[in-house]
């Protein structure tokens, strides 16, 4: 095969010189005929000459000037299209231009020579050699135009064209499903798309930097078409009420729609007016000890976010034992009357007598007391206060009346997807402020979570802002499992390492890698990396140059890399997302993966913004009023301690319980 090659080429060289020479001859002619005075009058012509250029005549080659300057050129032309010139990278068409345009006209317009007023032979002379020229510069011309490398190497220099693959450009729509219009990029032409997430209940996952667009270009569309579709709804709101006001707009635009019309609620603990009031404890919604464990561990896990790192240490589950042991009596007392987190940190301010002595009185929680009133009573003071100071403490950051007055109302319960009274539900929080109110939003969402994961539910959506700065023990469960009770649930998270600095590394990972849909802006680093390897390897063409002293190699080849790098998913701009969707058994879809920028409307989003309604005022409340719940809540607690002191006291059957420090 090489052989052959090389006698092809061997062959098209000889028929490109000889199809030169051609050309030269041609011109030679030309010469002879139209100055034959001038070689005649140098002796430069011959009988035998004279005979050819004869019979060359009677071909009509010379019937005019122009002709047979064409037919020199046109010979040339086509020996030069057969030229295999060496290569340089450096040599462009505009080097080989700039020779061949004025040999084009040198070579033309040399015949107005022939009309001046002069001497034949100077005429001659002169017309020969700048037609000569004119022809010699298109040769050399043509030669630098065969050296230029005509493959464009380097234009797209950032591999864009070769990297982008089909996307999904139908839309998929179906009662739970949100889609979002797009537009990407194929082989340099930008294309219409669509982002369907047809399954929501298998998880979304948003990632990306501030400013990437998760909120303006997702987050909202999420709210909007899940509210106009009938969806129950949990938002936990960062930064109140950028979130709250558009449910609320929806909600009122599309209470129609649903069989029964949700109530909408929201609760934080800034704005008292604006609030509702809820009991993340309601003793209706706490069936067992096992509720009230669950609870304590999600308050001091909020409270101490380190603890999350170090579950199953001595102190750290002495400190959830203890509180779980509070909680519970507060639900068993008096049927639960008094079963709110505001009672529960005043209780625990109790002197550690009076405390143990109320606490014992509950036999379902004395397994869990009876470790603290031994070292209590053995005087181990330090273990004591390893064990339950730090709980008092972190619990002591919430005791404000403004916690305290949201915390123990009833406006609402927080089973949102009751097919009787289904609810909207915003929570908001304060960036200034997290670290004491995300521990009790905390405590809200996993009751919600507990209360909305059941059957004969209506679907629900939980959208969570800013995930990592709440603490949800168990959420991958919530993924695993909820989407048979139809419930879709949305994290947004900044990065990865956000996500394992709060929730540590293994509950990081398995939250990355169980959620079904996946959408990230701009992120860097080890999320990045791991995202490019989930979008997988595409077939992208290679072309590879290779220059030499004698010739210039080309060689194409076709393989397989990232469709994705890292590198590109740390340079998205905002709008622009890169991810991929889960699909269904019935509705299977072949092109899950999307590189895209999100089309929002600007101009429409912005009108629409400007015509929101602000969230109305739920009641006027005083610093009066809020003071008086606060004291009532207090008072409250010293009477169940004096009640059941005096119970104790006036049993002589339950003298025992009474703990009194061991004298030495």
């Amino acid at each position: 095969m090489a052989s052959q090659t090389s006698e092809n080429q061997q062959a098209l060289a000889r028929i490109s010189e000889m199809t030169r020479l051609i050309a030269i001859a041609v011109l030679a002619l030309h010469f002879y005929y139209y100055c034959y005075g001038f070689f005649a009058g140098h002796g430069l012509r011959s009988p035998f000459t004279d005979r050819v250029l004869e019979n060359i005549i009677r071909t009509g080659l010379f019937t005019s000037m122009i002709k047979s300057k064409a037919v020199a050129l046109g010979l040339l032309v086509v020996s030069l299209i057969g030229t295999k010139g060496r290569k340089q990278q450096d040599m462009s068409f505009q080097a080989g231009l700039r020779v061949i345009m004025p040999g084009l006209f040198l070579y033309w317009v040399s015949a107005l020579v022939l009309y001046l007023r002069a001497d034949l032979s100077v005429l001659a002379a002169v017309y020969m050699g700048c037609c000569s020229t004119g022809f010699i510069m298109v040769l050399s011309g043509g030669t630098l135009l065969s050296r230029v490398i005509q493959i464009k190497l380097g234009g797209d220099i950032f591999n864009s064209e070769n990297e982008s693959f089909p996307q999904q450009e139908n839309l998929l729509e179906n009662e739970f499903s949100v889609n979002l219009p797009a537009e990407y990029n194929l082989k340099g032409k930008r294309r219409k798309s669509w982002i369907n997430f047809i399954n929501p209940f298998r998880g979304l996952l948003v990632l990306g930097s501030p400013g990437s667009g998760k909120s303006y270009f997702i987050i909202r569309h999420i709210i909007t078409q899940h509210i106009a579709k009938g969806f129950s709804m949990f938002i936990y709101d960062f930064k109140f009420d950028d979130l709250s006001v558009i449910a609320y707009n929806h909600w009122l635009k599309n209470k129609s729609r649903y069989k029964v019309a949700p109530m909408f609620y929201t609760i934080n603990f800034d704005d008292l007016s604006r609030t509702h009031r809820c009991n993340p404890l309601e003793p209706a919604s706490m069936h067992d000890i096992t509720d009230a464990a669950e609870s304590a561990r999600t308050i001091l896990m909020g409270l101490n976010r380190e603890w999350i790192k170090k579950q199953g240490d001595f102190f750290v589950e002495s400190s959830i034992n203890f509180l779980t042991a509070v909680i519970w009596f507060l639900r068993r007392y008096q049927d639960g009357e008094y079963c709110t987190l505001p009672h529960v940190i005043e209780l625990m301010q109790m002197d550690y007598e009076q405390l143990f002595s109320v606490l014992r009185t509950e036999q379902e929680i004395q397994v869990l007391v009876n470790p603290f009133i031994s070292a209590f009573q053995n005087d181990a003071t330090e273990q004591l206060e390893g064990q339950i100071a730090s709980a008092k403490i972190a619990l002591a950051r919430l005791s404000s009346p403004q916690l305290y007055y949201v915390l123990s109302g009833n406006d609402l319960t927080l089973d949102i997807n009751s097919p009787q009274a289904p609810k909207i539900v915003c929570i908001g929080n304060n960036p200034q402020k997290v670290q004491i109110y995300g521990a009790v939003v905390s405590l809200f969402v996993t009751r919600l979570i507990k209360l909305v994961n059941t059957k004969e539910k209506i679907k629900s959506s939980l959208i969570f802002d800013e995930f990592p700065t709440i603490y949800l023990n168990n959420i991958d469960s919530l993924i695993a499992t909820a989407r048979s009770n139809k419930v879709a649930t949305t994290l947004a998270v900044q990065d990865l390492s956000q996500l394992r600095k709060d929730y540590g590394k293994e509950q990081a990972d398995v939250l990355m890698n169980i959620t079904g849909n996946l959408v990230s802006g701009q992120v860097s680093g080890d999320t990045a990396k791991q995202l490019s390897e989930r979008f997988g390897k595409i077939q992208q063409g290679r072309t590879v140059l290779s220059v030499n002293r004698t010739d210039t190699t080309v060689a194409s080849s076709v393989q397989l890399d990232l469709a994705v790098p890292a590198s590109k998913i740390a340079a998205l701009s905002s709008g622009e997302f890169v991810g991929m969707v889960a699909d269904n058994p019935d509705e299977p879809v072949a092109l899950k993966a999307f590189h895209c920028r999100i089309i929002n409307d600007h101009k429409a989003l912005s009108a629409e913004q400007e015509s929101f309604k602000a969230i109305p005022l739920v009641r006027q409340v005083s610093q009066d009023s809020v003071r008086k719940a606060f004291s009532q809540i207090k008072q409250d607690v010293q009477e169940i301690v004096d009640q059941v002191l005096a119970q104790i006291n006036q049993d002589p059957a339950q003298e025992h319980l009474l703990v009194v420090k061991r004298r030495k």
